[in-house]
């Protein structure tokens, strides 16, 4: 009996597998890379998905990057739960394959590389009993029986739970049927995430969209504008990105919904959407709205004290110490480079702690080929910010520890930022960017390279500072953090350390 559900398994892995390798012949459609069409110039297009995989069978790792036709998808014609989820399938006997697909942009799938994660290289290797390869398989099957029953429940809960009054003008382009009732966005992602997954399913993503109505403007960026929404009484934030900046919109959705990143110093992720009225397409990024608005704004209107000098320092090091981190586990996290840090991506929280946001240049490394998941620039991000070894362009772009220290660098820049608006017995610094009195206010690559790299210079340190004990242990952290060296830098993680043993310290006294 066992053997048969087995091999029933095996043979239903094979044909999905079989259905994804087909090739398409279509016209007027999604213009994908294809790596066996050589009569066509390595292209093929289609009505679905460009898809890469990476398979593993007796020890032998393959590559394919071909199309994906609608006529292919399961469970349903105009659904492909393989593409939705980018799980590792095994199929017939040792082989095991991972499944990612795109359809941003014609030739998405050119620079897609999916690696197979090393427990399943030991799977495939038979290292692992009969017994869990059929569990696995078990597991893949069932996952999209489960999230047809978590709408299920909430289309449920719908029903069973009135309309809170007075929240009928919050909803915009709202389906005839919403699937999410009077249910919060916190509750949606503790009973489909468990607070820490990759975030909701894109049916309530969409829902949630597409029933938002905006309110005013709360910030302008080279992408866009930010907007503060309502959505069901609930206020968010949503960034809408012109047309032209689909790669970044792309890219900025993709991170933030990497599985395990969710985290209390981490902007909190909701929803992404394309938004067609007919004559363009906004692109719209929804995430928690947080009223006290970014650090820079913040700094530049209030002061803090020694307490709450330290509780911002620690939760933006907190929160890039999670960045930074891998998480190993079959639901692991890769660690990730954020590449633009400064005060005007951090959110100030109504508690006095931060939530870093704006991770649309981040990038992922991977554990597997040690490399970086997307093609790079040697100059990104903000220029007053860059690290030395940016502005140079001696950066190590083979070597994933080059990001995470160019983070730190621009870490020690924004705690220098924080410090000066410290009040202690009413003595306080004006807020001023770094490098205010070195550099004009939009300074050049050039500029920034002659007072970093050539003079070396940093920001100037008051000397009152050494005289109050959490001002010095700020500028000893900030010092550490913009070492010229990069290798001398201090970690996120030992930052994190650094300052709570201070306010543990504190605490105590």
């Amino acid at each position: 009996m066992r053997g048969a559900c087995d091999g029933g398994i095996a043979s239903f892995l094979a044909l999905a597998l079989l259905c994804l390798f087909h090739t398409s012949c279509l016209v007027d459609g999604l213009k994908c890379y294809c790596d066996i069409c050589t009569e066509t110039n390595h292209t093929c297009e289609t009505d679905g998905y460009c898809f890469a995989s990476t398979s593993l069978e007796n020890d032998v790792t393959t590559y394919a990057k071909r199309c994906y036709d609608k006529v292919r998808f399961f469970p349903a014609p105009d659904y492909s739960y393989w593409c939705t989820t980018n799980n590792t399938l095994h199929g017939p006997g040792d082989m095991v394959s991972v499944i990612a697909c795109c359809d941003h942009s014609d030739f998405c799938n050119l620079n897609l590389m999916p690696f197979i994660p090393p427990h399943e290289y030991r799977v495939a290797a038979g290292e692992d009993d009969a017994a869990w390869v059929t569990w696995k398989m078990a597991l893949m099957i069932a996952m999209p029986i489960c999230a047809i029953c978590v709408v299920v429940m909430v289309i449920y809960h719908v029903r069973k739970t009135p309309e809170r009054p007075g929240n009928s003008d919050d909803s915009q382009e709202a389906p005839d049927r919403p699937i999410l009732g009077s249910v919060t966005i916190r509750g949606m992602l503790e009973m489909t995430t468990s607070g820490s997954g990759s975030g909701l399913p894109l049916l309530v993503q969409r829902s949630i969209a597409r029933q938002i109505q905006l309110v005013e403007t709360i910030g302008k960026g080279r992408f866009g504008e930010v907007w503060r929404g309502r959505w069901r009484g609930e206020n968010v934030a949503v960034k809408i990105f012109s047309s032209r900046e689909e790669r970044s919109w792309f890219r900025e959705a993709e991170i933030y919904q990497t599985v395990m990143l969710r985290h209390d110093n981490i902007l909190g992720f909701i929803a992404a959407d394309n938004k067609d009225n007919g004559t363009w397409t906004q692109l719209w990024l929804i995430t928690d709205y947080h009223e006290k608005g970014s650090l820079f704004d913040y700094l530049n209107r209030s002061t803090v004290d020694t307490n709450g000098m330290i509780r911002m320092a620690l939760s933006i090091a907190t929160g890039l110490a999670h960045l930074h981190m891998e998480i190993v586990g079959t639901q692991g996290k890769p660690a990730i480079a954020h590449r633009d840090l400064k005060s005007k991506n951090i959110l100030v929280k109504t508690n006095g702690t931060c939530a870093i946001g704006d991770l649309g240049l981040a990038v992922r490394h991977d554990v597997i080929t040690d490399t970086v998941d997307i093609q790079l620039n040697n100059r990104v991000g903000t220029k007053r910010y860059m690290a030395p070894e940016v502005l140079e362009e001696t950066i190590n772009m083979n070597h994933f520890d080059s990001f995470k220290r160019a983070d730190v660098y621009a870490l020690g820049l924004i705690l220098w930022e924080i410090a000066r608006r410290c009040n202690v017995g009413g003595i306080h610094d004006e807020y001023q960017l770094p490098f205010y009195d070195l550099v004009p206010s939009d300074p050049t690559i050039e500029e920034m390279r002659k007072v970093v790299c050539t003079d070396r210079q940093r920001p100037s340190i008051p000397n009152r500072w050494q005289s109050i004990d959490a001002l010095q242990v700020m500028s000893k952290v900030m010092k550490e953090c913009w070492y010229h060296n990069a290798a001398a830098r201090l970690t996120a993680l030992r930052i994190k350390k650094s300052l709570a043993n201070y306010g543990a310290m504190e605490d105590l006294k």
